[in-house]
């Protein structure tokens, strides 16, 4: 009789909360003998299955069918027009965005985004811009921009401080550069140092002392011989320097 009761309850129950308590109910009449193991068993049975039947029944309120989480979803990046992010990225990636030694380890795509984190750094002193932004920037995909501000910060040339915010979107990473090489290459505006180190080549040296401008240099040097002729004219004799003049003859 209460093992029919019981099966009746269990194909009637709507919620998870009834099967709750229905299997509460069967476990203690089993444990004062009022329905055998075998009962218990194949109460329990049906209890699982009738619990997974009412949970594929459920559909959570607000989410869309086949989807899992309440914010929209994610749109796939693509350039208007694929040339021109093309051309963009290759003149990041070769307008210098970090020394020669440091740039040799990453790729065109990795150095455009690099380039545009560099900017920012020297702008803000940070960079706070979303991977979308940075990824629109330099003309490559969002993947691509990750994997490079993260193969950087192995190489222990940056860091990332995440901003998370339990419950609601988080906020964009702030992205610093540590790296003194590259910092330094970011005051000197991306000037390499080469040239002064090879030497000047098809240019004439200038000497700290050589100030001032050469034409006038010339000009002076004139004015001075002639002023030094004059007086060793003038220590000549009158008829000479009268006869210099055109008075004598």
């Amino acid at each position: 009789m209460f093992h029919a009761t019981m099966r009746s309850a269990i194909d009637d129950a709507r919620t998870l909360a009834q099967l709750d308590s229905l299997s509460r109910t069967i476990w203690q009449a089993h444990a004062t003998e009022t329905v055998t193991d075998a009962e218990a068993q194949g109460l329990a049975e049906a209890l699982h299955t009738r619990r997974s039947a009412i949970r594929e029944a459920v559909v959570p309120v607000g989410i869309p069918l086949g989807r899992v989480t309440l914010f929209p979803p994610k749109r796939l990046q693509r350039a208007p027009e694929r040339s021109v992010a093309i051309e963009r990225r290759r003149r990041l990636a070769c307008s210098g965005p970090m020394p020669p030694a440091l740039a040799s380890r990453f790729t065109q795509g990795q150095l455009a985004v690099l380039r545009i984190v560099g900017d920012e750094m020297a702008r803000n002193g940070a960079c706070g811009l979303c991977i979308d932004a940075i990824a629109a920037r330099a003309g490559v995909c969002r993947r691509l921009a990750q994997a490079a501000i993260r193969l950087a910060e192995g190489d222990g040339l940056l860091t990332i401080q995440e901003r998370r915010h339990q419950g609601r979107k988080s906020d964009p990473n702030v992205v610093r550069i540590i790296s003194r090489e590259w910092l330094q290459w970011l005051r000197r505006g991306g000037r390499s140092v080469a040239p002064a180190l090879l030497g000047s080549i098809g240019c004439k040296s200038v000497r700290p002392t050589d100030r001032g401008d050469p034409q006038r240099q010339v000009v002076d040097a004139e004015a001075l011989k002639g002023c030094r002729k004059a007086a060793v004219d003038l220590d000549g004799p009158v008829s000479t320097r009268i006869r210099a003049g055109g008075g004598a003859r």
